[in-house]
């Protein structure tokens, strides 16, 4: 989700090396302030935005993925937004090779890629020695079918049994990711969490992680959700719905959008679908906030009410003394 700007930070006063770490990221729980304070950092190191939110991928998934606009972004670079259509499943595979294209195209020209976003594994495959299992068609048509015919808790069942990390992790209602689960299981006889990389870095990073007390970032999720349903989020479904959302494998499990599309079927009223928006939202920050935590290389910084002021220049100072170390 994105912010307001960076309008309180302009009259900020910089006097720091634009020298940095070879990539920066900014990660954490969603609402928690990283575009904001991603947008800055780019400006004050001659560097680009490169989005990590699998959502922000999407064309037209605009209001209630909190994407920028452009007068938001202030004139910086963003990568990687907008390149996929709402009917196309999301790969991290592929986020993978196009966020490397990015960095490396920006290290060649001696500027700083700035990575964004709260999706903890595209995260991890833009920066860390991640290598994905392959696939196998006739495995993964079986267990598609299976996941039609016997659905996703049965699924998560058979999970479980065989790898009780990887259930804990994904939820029982995700059909997709368990039946890839499943399918690494299958094809490397091995559990899919044996296959999830350590910290091996590909790149030279500095990551810095957001960090807002549960009570605030619960109030933020739940005003923004009702700015986003007085911005159009229902009229955005709606027109995406008649350009194949309902159908897009990935699009329509996002935040908002599912629900809004279980509204639209008769499913539930559009009071209940904001609720649940909430709820669901404020559920998806507490995993967000849990992956990037088990990372001890993730330096966190207060991006709450009374350390807003000062979070710009704790993350300028926390580069600084990156570089000099």
């Amino acid at each position: 989700m994105g912010g307001k700007g960076t309008d309180i930070w302009e009259t900020v006063p910089v006097n720091r090396p634009v020298s940095a770490p070879r990539v920066i990221t900014v990660v954490g729980p969603t609402a928690a302030g990283k575009s904001d304070l991603g947008v800055f950092l780019a400006q004050q190191l001659g560097g680009e935005v490169v989005n990590a939110d699998s959502m922000q991928l999407y064309r037209g998934m605009d209001i209630g993925t909190a994407k920028m606009t452009p007068a938001e972004r202030a004139g910086v670079p963003h990568r990687l937004l907008d390149i996929w259509d709402v009917t196309e499943a999301a790969s991290v595979a592929e986020y993978q090779r196009l966020a490397r294209l990015e960095i490396d195209r920006l290290l060649a020209e001696n500027r700083t890629p700035v990575l964004v976003g709260g999706s903890g594994l595209y995260v991890k495959g833009a920066i860390d020695a991640l290598e994905f299992p392959g696939t196998d068609p006739e495995v993964r048509a079986r267990l598609e079918q299976e996941l039609a015919e016997r659905g996703s808790g049965f699924l998560h069942q058979r999970l479980a049994a065989a790898d009780p990390g990887a259930a804990r992790s994904i939820l029982a209602s995700n059909g997709r990711r368990i039946v890839r689960a499943l399918e690494v299981i299958e094809i490397t006889g091995k559990p899919f969490t044996a296959n999830l990389p350590g910290d091996e870095p590909v790149y030279d990073a500095l990551q810095i992680g957001v960090d807002v007390d549960r009570p605030e970032l619960d109030e933020r999720i739940a005003l923004r959700v009702d700015r986003m349903w007085e911005a159009g989020l229902v009229d955005e479904v709606r027109a995406l719905e008649a350009c194949g959302l309902r159908e897009g494998l990935t699009a329509s499990r996002a935040l908002g959008y599912q629900q809004i599309l279980a509204a639209l079927a008769g499913e539930c009223t559009e009071e209940e679908a904001r609720a649940e928006t909430v709820r669901a939202t404020k559920r998806f920050a507490r995993r967000q906030d849990s992956w990037f935590r088990r990372d001890p290389r993730v330096r966190w910084l207060g991006g709450g009410q009374r350390d807003r002021e000062e979070l710009p220049h704790r993350a300028l100072t926390l580069i600084e003394r990156a570089v000099t170390a």
